[in-house]
């Protein structure tokens, strides 16, 4: 790949990048393998992720986090995912915090965001139930209150971190009659909560490195203060507010792992010989890669400018949905040519490309189905 340096990198951000790099290489890729059989990461890699401070890297000093800016997420995003690396659900711990940071009391963010940014707690946030999907105005899961606590029941699923976490923003149904105005968030410490359970590790065609489970809730008491924000019916406001950065992220990885994908195709292309000469030399594949290569850039060029957008505090909802229905559309695509490429040998699981084309297909469900994010900006128009 022609050498590109993104629009928002600075001389302290390649240093930053250097240690990632390394981080990466030497904590997490020679462990991938082993975690994909056992379907998720362990635990250790969030402590020394969070002791090495690539956690919660733009929450405020303060608050226990690295005193950046959301440049510094992206970095360890994009080292983890040009690998190929998707087992650890730092996209939904960093938006964790961030709905703790933006909405949460005093209290909750001195007391849960050190921990977080340390790696002792890891975040999770369960939205999604057996009976709905994107439509989070029909969810079941109930908290009723009795006397300073809220008793929980109901159940959730496709939870990404939900077998680690061990802080989990539970999205419940403070009022039944209220719809959109009657969801509110919850702040749950799960070690050894009674009635909390975790359902088994999900089978996923990819991305098995990342724990999904279902979570069960039966007459589970949280108290009053865990209330994100301490007022109920703010739920779906604060879930809502806080979508252009989440959606930046799958921007992020998405455009990572294509660019991971060309160069492990480029490698492959080089060594592998057909009709006695590299497959390099023939001109579909030159083609072929020319293509790819040309898309992939338009795509880091479009999420480099939300990224500064991010930073700046200008991205809209509708931007970010753009950009999360185009770059994961675009990132099978390209996944599935640069498969193409490598013959029978891209359908073997031992491949790098094989595993990126099977992480490759729920990013256009994820945060958003495209056909979410279509009627978000259809909706802007």
């Amino acid at each position: 790949m022609i050498d590109y340096r993104p629009s928002w990198m600075d001389e302290n951000l390649d240093i930053y990048r250097s240690s990632v790099s390394r981080f990466v290489e030497n904590e997490m890729q020679p462990h991938d393998e082993r975690w994909r059989e056992q379907g998720h990461i362990d635990k250790e890699v969030w402590r020394k992720a969070g002791a090495q401070g690539f956690l919660c890297s733009d929450i405020p000093a303060e608050y226990g986090g690295g005193g950046a800016d959301f440049r510094y997420e992206a970095v360890f995003f994009e080292e983890q995912w040009r690998r190929g690396l998707t087992g650890m659900g730092q996209g939904v711990h960093s938006i964790s915090a961030h709905y703790i940071l933006n909405h949460g009391t005093e209290q909750q963010k001195r007391m849960y965001l050190p921990k977080m940014a340390s790696g002792e707690m890891i975040g999770a946030i369960a939205m999604t139930e057996p009976g709905t999907g994107s439509d989070l105005q029909a969810i079941t899961t109930k908290a009723v209150k009795e006397g300073e606590h809220y008793v929980i029941n109901g159940s959730k699923i496709f939870i990404t971190n939900g077998y680690l976490c061990e802080l989990l923003i539970l999205i419940v149904k403070t009022d039944t009659s209220a719809g959109s105005k009657g969801v509110s968030l919850l702040l749950m410490e799960t070690a050894d909560l009674p009635g909390f359970r975790v359902g088994k590790k999900l089978k996923k065609m990819g991305q098995k490195a990342q724990d999904t489970v279902e979570l069960f809730f039966e007459d589970v008491r949280v108290h009053q203060s865990q209330l994100l924000g301490g007022e109920e019916g703010k739920g779906f406001y604060q879930l809502m507010s806080d979508l252009p950065y989440e959606r930046t992220t799958v921007g992020i990885q998405g455009v990572a792992l294509m660019e991971g994908a060309i160069a492990e195709t480029l490698a492959y292309v080089k060594e592998r010989h057909v009709f006695g000469k590299p497959l390099m030399e023939m001109q579909n594949t030159r083609f072929k890669l020319a293509e790819v290569a040309s898309l992939t850039r338009a795509a880091r060029v479009f999420i480099d400018s939300c990224i500064e957008q991010v930073v700046s505090g200008e991205l809209d909802n509708a931007t970010a949905s753009m950009s999360k229905w185009w770059i994961s559309e675009l990132q099978q695509k390209i996944v599935d040519e640069c498969l193409q490429l490598h013959g029978g040998y891209g359908y073997m699981d031992e491949y790098l490309i094989c595993r990126m084309y099977a992480d490759s297909r729920v990013a256009r469900i994820y945060a958003g189905t495209s056909e979410i994010m279509l009627e978000v900006v259809a909706r802007s128009l």
